[in-house]
C-alpha cells in the first residue's frame, strides 16, 4: 500500500474514533445528569420522615409510594449510573490511548512521506 492509501487509512480511523469519543462523551454526561438529579431527590427522602407521603409518576399517574421502596429504587439507580460511568470512563481512556497511537502513525508516515520525497528531490 503507497503512503497516500495508508495515511488516508489511519486518517479514517481516528476521524472513527473521535467520532465514537464524542458519543461517549455525551453517554457520560447525560449520565452525570440523572446522577445529580437521584442524588437530589436522594437527599430529599433523607428529609423526610418515615410517614411522609411520596408519590411515584408512572405514565399519567401519580402512584402512592412508601418510603422505603422509593429510596432503595433510587439508591439502585445511583448505584447502576456509577457504574455505567465507570464503564463509559473506560471506554473513553481506551479510545483516547487509539486515537494518540492513531495520530503517533499518521505523523509518522507523513515524516516518512516527506523524507522520501526530500530524498527523491535531491
Amino acid at each position: 500500500m503507497d503512503a497516500q492509501k495508508q495515511l488516508q487509512a489511519l486518517s479514517d480511523e481516528f476521524q472513527q474514533l473521535q467520532t465514537d469519543l464524542e458519543g461517549l462523551v455525551d453517554a457520560r454526561q447525560k449520565l452525570e445528569s440523572q446522577q445529580q438529579e437521584n442524588q437530589g431527590v436522594q437527599s430529599e427522602f433523607a428529609q423526610l420522615d418515615d410517614e411522609s407521603n411520596i408519590y411515584k409518576l408512572v405514565g399519567p399517574v401519580l402512584l402512592k409510594q412508601d418510603k422505603a421502596e422509593a429510596t432503595i429504587a433510587v439508591n439502585g439507580r445511583l448505584e447502576f449510573i456509577e457504574k455505567e460511568i465507570k464503564r463509559i470512563e473506560g471506554e473513553i481512556k481506551d479510545k483516547e490511548e487509539k486515537g494518540e497511537k492513531k495520530r503517533a502513525e499518521v505523523l509518522q508516515i507523513q515524516a516518512q512521506a516527506q523524507q522520501q520525497a526530500a530524498t527523491a528531490s535531491a
